[in-house]
């Protein structure tokens, strides 16, 4: 079990986003991955977007109430995005893209613990011919740290997991993480639990023993993991929780 410093692992970093203006409704199915029937209160059913590839095990289930945003830029396909699930124990952020604007802005702000002492933050940083991680944060003496994020919505037993689905771009990251540290540079694996329901986090072995063989892998040659779990409610999200995390 990793430990976690700072006296303890609770650390709110205060800094919050706002979620746009959220319309109820009731999950009525997901399918094809990125599309979800959803009926609103209105007793009208839109078909929303789910911003989302992964399997969303316990975070999908028909007849839950979830929550949709709506943008109406002219070429959007689709009007509506599936934002947040209200599981038994937690509201769920199913939106993949949270995580990554809710971690730049928190770094950027220096809210992170682990990721101060920098004094830029790059988005969207090409390292390799086919590969672009999440984040690079530089000091003007020269330090520079890689940040790739993932998003966790899979908790069993109070225990978070990813990936919930084969993920062989998520494998990739960490084996371009791993070429990164080997050139002298910094390097972290930054789980966002976008729920409020769990007190550790593993890799998903039972789902995609690969990915955890490669995240060992990535630990053993310096890559570092940081676990965080959100606070969120119907009008903010924002980091929570620093978790521990083990790897067997």
């Amino acid at each position: 079990m990793e430990a976690i410093p700072h006296g303890g692992r609770t650390m709110n970093t205060g800094l919050s986003l706002a979620w746009p203006e959220l319309i109820p409704g009731t999950l009525i199915k997901r399918y094809k991955r990125f599309l979800a029937d959803i009926r609103l209160e209105t007793g009208e059913t839109i078909v929303a977007h789910c911003p989302n590839s992964g399997r969303m095990t316990g975070c999908s289930q028909p007849g839950r109430p979830v929550y949709i945003s709506r943008q109406d830029a002219p070429k959007r396909k689709l009007k509506f995005t599936w934002e947040m699930i209200h599981m038994p124990d937690s509201l769920v952020g199913i939106n993949t893209q949270v995580p990554n604007r809710l971690v730049y802005h928190a770094a950027k702000a220096g809210a992170i613990a682990p990721l101060t002492g920098y004094d830029t933050v790059q988005r969207e940083v090409r390292t390799g011919d086919h590969t672009r991680l999440d984040l690079m944060l530089r000091s003007n003496r020269g330090k520079v740290c890689y940040v790739e994020i993932k998003n966790s919505t899979l908790v069993e037993n109070r225990t978070a997991f990813f990936p919930d689905a084969v993920t062989n771009r998520g494998k990739n990251h960490l084996v371009e993480l791993q070429k990164l540290v080997g050139a002298g540079n910094r390097c972290v694996m930054f789980f966002l639990v976008q729920r409020m329901d769990a007190d550790r986090f593993m890799p998903a072995d039972h789902i995609d023993p690969a990915y955890g063989r490669e995240l060992r892998s990535a630990v053993n040659n310096g890559v570092e993991i940081v676990v965080y779990d959100a606070h969120m409610d119907l009008e903010t999200i924002r980091l929570r929780n620093r978790l521990p995390w083990k790897l067997s």
